[in-house]
């Protein structure tokens, strides 16, 4: 199952995301991409805790990384954009690059557990 710090350290990382998005004008439609990708993790994170077979775990867990990878480059445009300065968003990808890792290793050994069975 997905462990539990990551299930809180993806809402923690949403909300962060929310709040910046509030401080940002204009640029509407990238707001909401970044806010529908960052709160999508924690979505499908909470979705893998009930799945209905392994495999559905697993593909809960992927689909939580792809969004965590599109999140990263939300965050990296705005940065590069300047829409934002890099001390605000500088955390915010280094957290999103933690959510990213965990749910690697979570994929993998959700994989290996799986053709274990």
């Amino acid at each position: 199952m997905a462990d539990s710090n990551l299930s809180d350290l993806s809402i923690d990382f949403a909300v962060k995301v929310l709040k910046l998005c509030e401080q940002i004008k204009g640029h509407y439609s990238l707001v909401n991409q970044l806010e529908r990708s960052a709160t999508s993790i924690g979505a499908n994170i909470r979705e893998a805790n009930y799945a209905h077979s392994r495999a559905d775990f697993i593909a809960k867990l992927q689909i939580a990384l792809k969004e965590c990878y599109e999140t990263e480059y939300w965050l990296e445009l705005l940065q590069k954009a300047e829409l934002v300065s890099s001390d605000t968003v500088f955390p915010i990808i280094h957290i999103c690059g933690s959510l990213r890792r965990m749910l690697v290793s979570s994929v993998n050994t959700a994989k290996k557990d799986q053709s274990a069975d």
